[in-house]
């Protein structure tokens, strides 16, 4: 009985410990969307920096792009940024920076619409 118990508790410490020494991971795909468009992702983990970027293409040329990285810690901070093109060729941009630990968080951002006009916000809460 005490033998049963053993093994799989030093199986799940071998993998803890080769999920730690594990090099740099990544993970791509890419799919068709329900409407005819398609959408790319493709994500990364360097110790405790993440990092993102997804690309978007609408059925009727209209394309999307984001990318964003994260350090993951006591304080989770992360930084994205982002934009696009309408398919009728208006493009706006924006990006966001965020910090999140134990006690609450805060997020500002700016958002560039396709007129050229930027709005800028800020949001803080607490736990």
């Amino acid at each position: 009985m005490l033998s049963s118990v053993k093994i799989p508790g030093l199986c799940i410490g071998a993998m803890l410990a080769w999920w730690a020494v594990s090099p740099a991971s990544a993970e791509e795909w890419q799919r068709p969307t329900v409407h005819g468009g398609e959408i790319s992702r493709s994500v990364g983990k360097d110790g405790d920096v993440y990092t993102g970027s997804t690309t978007r293409t609408g059925p009727n040329g209209g394309t999307y792009t984001s990318s964003s990285k994260c350090l993951g810690g006591v304080v989770d901070r992360c930084a994205r940024s982002y934009s696009g093109t309408g398919p009728n060729g208006q493009s706006f941009s924006g990006k966001r920076v965020s910090a999140r630990g134990p006690f609450g968080g805060r997020s500002a951002g700016s958002f560039t619409g396709p007129n050229g006009n930027t709005v800028h916000g800020f949001r803080r809460w607490r736990r």
